[in-house]
């Protein structure tokens, strides 16, 4: 428990702070596969868009991918990002069957509705336009 403390207290928990800003982040980050499986259990409820970003910290396109990811979810406050480390939690990774990064889930309902794989930050955006728009079909 004292280590979950001292990541809450570096910014290291869920939502962590950016350091480049007074502002938290509107990032999730899930350091555990039980908190991301219950934020995700939950999400399935919602109609909002999910956009989950798997990453790593030795990559360099993740990496640059980093601030443009915070800077839209900062613009689009409807839409949920979580970022997942493919090295932390391979078993997510897995299951969402991610084997490049960074690859990006758009997830409705708990269904992926389609997903960008590289550092392309104009496709990525288009595709938030694009499903954070339509309405569920029933």
């Amino acid at each position: 428990m004292g280590s979950f403390v001292s990541s809450l207290l570096r910014g290291g928990g869920t939502g962590e702070a950016d350091p480049s800003s007074a502002e938290p982040s509107r990032v999730s980050t899930f350091h555990s596969s039980a908190s991301w499986q219950l934020h995700f259990k939950n999400s399935e409820a919602s109609s909002q868009l999910m956009v989950i970003d798997f990453a790593a910290s030795w990559c360099g396109p993740c990496k640059f991918m980093e601030p443009i990811v915070h800077a839209m979810a900062s613009t689009f406050t409807d839409v949920d990002f979580a970022k997942i480390d493919v090295d932390e939690l391979p078993d997510v990774a897995q299951e969402f069957n991610v084997h490049a990064m960074p690859t990006f889930v758009l997830v409705k309902k708990g269904k992926e509705v389609d997903r960008v794989v590289g550092a392309k930050k104009d496709k990525l955006q288009k595709k938030i336009k694009k499903h954070r728009a339509l309405l569920p079909s029933s």
